[in-house]
């Protein structure tokens, strides 16, 4: 697969289309927003799916899995630049230890 993006740059793409989209759902059904909420939020989903297509990955569930350390803490950088509230030491500490996984799974021996 040919991409003008690297892995780790569609995996941060994928990540905010899927933070940005599911918060969209948030904010209407926890926060009281406007239903028209939902049509954004649902385009941002739609772009996550297609974002997660593009990474270098022989299969899906590898893809999906490396991707779950990026979204933790593309998550924990939400929290703290879009809610305002400071990921406390052990956010930080989870954080590194999901994204060292990814990158067991995607840099693992022979993985490349």
């Amino acid at each position: 697969m040919t991409a003008p993006l690297t892995t780790i740059g569609w995996y941060v793409l994928a990540a905010l289309g899927e933070i940005g989209g599911c918060f969209a759902f948030w904010a209407v059904l926890r926060l009281g927003k406007s239903p028209w909420w939902l049509a954004p939020g649902a385009l941002a989903l739609a772009f996550f799916a297609f974002a997660l297509t593009r990474v270098e990955a022989e299969a899906a569930g590898r893809a999906f899995a490396a991707y779950g350390g990026i979204y933790i803490v593309a998550s924990l950088a939400w929290l703290k630049l879009v809610e305002g509230v400071s990921p406390d030491r052990w956010d930080i500490l989870g954080g590194l230890v999901c994204v060292g996984g990814a990158a067991l799974i995607l840099w693992g021996p022979g993985r490349g």
